[in-house]
């Protein structure tokens, strides 16, 4: 059974995929948008994301579970639900999890981990 590594520095890969499943590395906002608040940051996080789906031939329907990091848990949280329910199509919410952590740097207010099917 291989095992696909995309983007892997020393550390970790972005995209590892294995039996049609796929898992991205924890993903935040573009540089860009880091300055912006926990809605914005979001929105900006869920474009990272679709690009490595899109790149390792998925998208977001196929989404299975994700995990979300908050700096900020109860300034953070009402925001971050408004942009995820402006991005997910109704009826294909992923198995989810939220939690507040303390992120690697300290702009950063929100971080996912996705695992997604790969058809």
């Amino acid at each position: 059974m291989s095992i696909q590594r995309l983007h892997t520095n020393q550390r970790m890969s972005q995209i590892v995929i294995h039996q049609n499943t796929l898992y991205l590395a924890g993903q935040v906002a573009a540089d860009d948008d880091l300055a912006k608040d926990a809605g914005a940051q979001t929105l900006s996080t869920f474009g990272e994301i679709e690009k490595l789906l899109a790149e390792a031939g998925t998208e977001k329907t196929r989404i299975l579970s994700v995990t979300i990091y908050l700096k900020d848990i109860d300034a953070d949280f009402e925001a971050m639900n408004s942009a995820w329910d402006q991005w997910l199509p109704a009826g294909t919410a992923p198995a989810r999890a939220t939690v507040e952590a303390k992120l690697c740097e300290p702009e950063i207010l929100v971080e996912m981990s996705v695992i997604a099917a790969v058809p």
